[in-house]
Parts: structure tokens; sequence; C-alpha cells
């Protein structure tokens, strides 16, 4: 009786805690389909009087987001590519190798997470202003400048090192006496096995990239290369005033990319998350 209780207990507060973090996105929803003079109506509507499904129509048209879209699509795809193959082969090396210096460097390696994104913008800012005058297409306003970056983190080679560890040596003893080499047995076993981390890792990276709005802001200039964060400027007055409607239905759309990619890893994203140790 005491345990089911206690699973009850678990489950309420769960459920609960769903619903403080639904809230938000709900209220963003409900604000998307009000007008303009029902936004800060007193006491608040949680059900608009007339749905303004217009709104959704109007912020689609007002700056171009199929644009924005494909940018942000190639842009976050890239940079989740790049940072599973750089995390996979470094994760390896420090997970599954042994060398002088090992962990000592690893530690090193770790040791940049302290460090903020804010204090290395200026810097990679300035060099890739000056990859502009050796080749236009590895300078600023260019996909090179969105993506390159990130297709590297420290947080992707801990997540995957974590997961790599924890494949049983016999496997690679057996794989060496069938003559699989390094490379083939990360391939061919290592990386099969961590499906569940490098899907963790994927929708980490991508999400990151994808809700990204001050690099992409300050490294370009046309609408051609702009992101789906940016478009959203298009709705927040210079005197601080917001078409609020508007901005709530883009916002709707953007993020729906983010749930459904969620929801069509959702399994496979706890189970990686699970494998590394994360709570």
């Amino acid at each position: 009786m005491k345990k089911h209780t206690e699973s009850l207990l678990v489950y309420a507060l769960l459920v609960v805690g769903a619903m403080v973090m639904l809230l938000p996105y709900a209220w963003m929803v409900s604000t998307s389909l009000k007008a303009q003079s029902e936004v800060f109506s007193y006491p608040p509507q949680w059900i608009p009087s007339t749905p303004m499904w217009q709104n959704y129509v109007e912020a689609w048209k007002a700056a171009p987001f199929p644009r924005y879209f494909v940018n942000s699509l190639f842009v976050a795809g890239l940079v989740t590519l790049g940072d599973l193959t750089t995390g996979s082969l470094a994760a390896f090396a420090f997970g599954r190798m042994r060398f002088p210096g090992r962990d000592a460097l690893f530690t090193l390696y770790l040791a940049s997470l302290m460090i903020p994104h804010q204090m290395t913008i200026i810097p990679s800012f300035l060099l890739l202003r000056n990859l502009s005058d050796i080749d236009p297409a590895l300078g600023l306003d260019t996909y090179f400048a969105l993506a390159a970056p990130f297709m590297a983190s420290a947080f992707g080679v801990f997540m995957l090192r974590q997961s790599f560890m924890r494949i049983p040596n016999e496997l690679e003893d057996a794989a060496t006496l069938d003559g699989c080499g390094r490379l083939g047995f990360l391939t061919r076993v290592v990386l099969p096995l961590a499906q569940p981390s490098l899907a963790a890792l994927a929708l980490f990276a991508f999400q990151g990239n994808w809700n990204s709005y001050l690099w992409p802001l300050i490294v370009t200039n046309s609408d051609e290369m702009r992101t789906v964060q940016i478009g959203l400027r298009y709705f927040v007055g210079q005197e601080g005033g917001s078409q609020w409607g508007l901005l709530m239905a883009a916002a709707v759309f953007v993020s729906l990319p983010m749930i459904a990619l969620y929801l069509f890893v959702q399994k496979t994203f706890t189970q990686g998350i699970a494998n590394t140790g994360f709570k």
C-alpha cells in the first residue's frame, strides 16, 4: 500500500510539473490567436473571444520565413552532423584509447566548458573577418560562418565518452581478433551500440543551433542568410512596442520543428540521457 501511495505522489508531482512547463507555451498559443487589444486585457483571457487565425498568415508573410527556415534547417543539420562526427572521434580517443597525458588533456578540454560563449564571439568574429579577405566563401555572411564555430563541442565529447566507456572491453578484444581496426570497431560496434546517446547529442546540438540568435545576428548581413530567430525581430518595434499577436504566431510555427523532432526521438533521447548518467 505504501509503495502505491508513493507512486501516486510521484506521478502527481510529474503531472503538476508538466502542466507548469506547458503553461507558457499554452499562453503563447492563446496570445497568437488574439487581437492586439485583447493581449493585455484584465482579467486575462485564455480563450480569445474571436480567434484571429489570420495572425499566422500575416506573420508568415511579414518576413521571408521560407528562406529563413531553409537556412536554419541547413545550418542546424550541418552543425549536428559536424558535432556528431568530431564528438564521436574525440570521445573514442579519450574513452577507448590509451596514450600519455590522456586524462590531463581531457580535463583541459572539459575546462573549456567554463568559458562563456559570449567571450568567444569577438575572437571568432575577427577570425572570420580575416578569412573573408582570403576567401569570401569562408568569411562573414556565409553558411560557413554560421556553422563552423559550433561543429565541435566539449559537451558532445564528454557525453559520448561516458557512453563509449560503458561498452565492454571483451567486444573490442573480439573485434581485434577478427581483424577489425580501431576505426572499424568505432563504426561497426561502438556507434551502433551508442545510438541513444548519439540521438540525445543530435537533439541538443540541433536545438542549440536552431534557437541561436546572437551569433547569426552578428555574422549575417543579408536576408538571404538570416535564420528563423532573426525573423522574430520583425515584430518588435524600435520603441519597445511589439505586435504581440503576430509575434506569438511566428514563435509558434518557429517552435514546431523542434517539437516534432523531440517527439520523433523522445524514446531514444530518454535512453541516451540514462546511458550517459545525466539526470
